[in-house]
């Protein structure tokens, strides 16, 4: 148990200076890394808690897709940093007066939150034995069978995003040539092939 509790103690407290790091790094390459550990000491407490499925797909998709996409886009596209944080000072008391409304909503919503005294017993769908199933078998279970609705929602709206970044970042350039299949399929062999008779010693 002391272990346990020293585990997450360490997790906890690199997770929250690299959330932090994230966010106060000057470089964004440096920022994706501290992104990524973050990610890691978060498997590490999804472990802790039993959610083994969790801490994998933290490592597989986000460390493995998410994180490392970002890594790649931040090294290849050569953004020039220092002229974006130019007009930092021009936009900051916008974005003062937007984090103050925020702030302000936060405080509001977690000064009248109050715990319904019937909550507890209310419980959606209750978790099996541990030694009936596995981790996987009672997460699959609960998604695909009380939330399959809301699964295939939120696959919608991932869908949507990425429809939209699609549409968004799509340039139409001059002078690039592209591929035209119904061109390439209407094309007849008199038109891509031409013989002729090279005569003995001689050139075309």
């Amino acid at each position: 148990m002391i272990v346990q509790s020293l585990a997450f103690y360490v997790f906890s407290a690199i997770l929250v200076a690299s959330g932090v790091m994230v966010i106060s790094a000057r470089n964004p390459v440096h920022s994706v890394l501290y992104l990524i550990l973050a990610f890691f000491q978060a498997a590490g407490l999804c472990v802790l808690m039993g959610a083994e499925f969790l801490a994998m797909i933290l490592i597989i998709v986000y460390v493995g897709a998410v994180a490392v996409l970002f890594l790649f886009v931040v090294m290849m596209l050569d953004i020039n940093f220092r002229e974006l944080r130019s007009g930092f000072l021009q936009y900051l008391p916008i974005g003062g007066l937007i984090g103050f409304i925020l702030l302000a909503e936060l405080a509001v919503v977690l000064g009248a939150w109050i715990v319904a005294p019937g909550a507890a017993a209310q419980v959606a769908a209750p978790a099996p034995p541990i030694d009936q199933v596995t981790n996987t078998h009672a997460l699959g279970m609960l998604i695909y069978t009380h939330y399959v609705y809301l699964f295939q929602a939120a696959g919608i709206v991932l869908l949507i995003a990425m429809v939209g970044a699609i549409v968004l970042t799509l340039r139409q350039r001059e002078g690039v040539r592209k591929q035209n299949i119904a061109e390439q399929l209407a094309r007849r062999r008199e038109d891509a092939v031409v013989i002729r008779k090279v005569p003995t010693g001689g050139g075309i």
